[in-house]
């Protein structure tokens, strides 16, 4: 058997420790980047949250100001003309009669 130099060793061992080490820095980058998206979208979900609230805050604003501004009147007696006992035209068109 041919004998393997000292040299050729090293030089070997070298590479593998310098393919390990390239690896070892891909990996740790792809981390870095994996959390910087995950803080990125985070923020955006926070972001997101609070236009949420403030539209709600907007809408349940305008619902109370509509609210309080609503006319209080009925409309189960038709027009208020004494008391609603008087017919409409219609009414005294229609099959009254009879």
């Amino acid at each position: 058997m041919p004998s393997v130099s000292p040299r050729k060793l090293r030089g070997a061992a070298v590479l593998r420790l310098v393919a390990v080490a390239v690896c070892l820095c891909l990996l740790g980058a792809g981390a870095a980047g994996c959390s910087t998206t995950q803080e990125k979208a985070a923020a955006k979900q926070a972001e997101s949250e609070a236009i949420l609230k403030a539209r709600a805050k907007r809408q349940a604003a305008r619902k109370r100001h509509k609210a309080a501004h609503k006319h209080q009147h009925s409309h189960v007696g038709g027009p208020k003309t004494q008391g609603g006992l008087e017919k409409s035209a219609h009414q005294h068109r229609g099959g009254d009669e009879g």
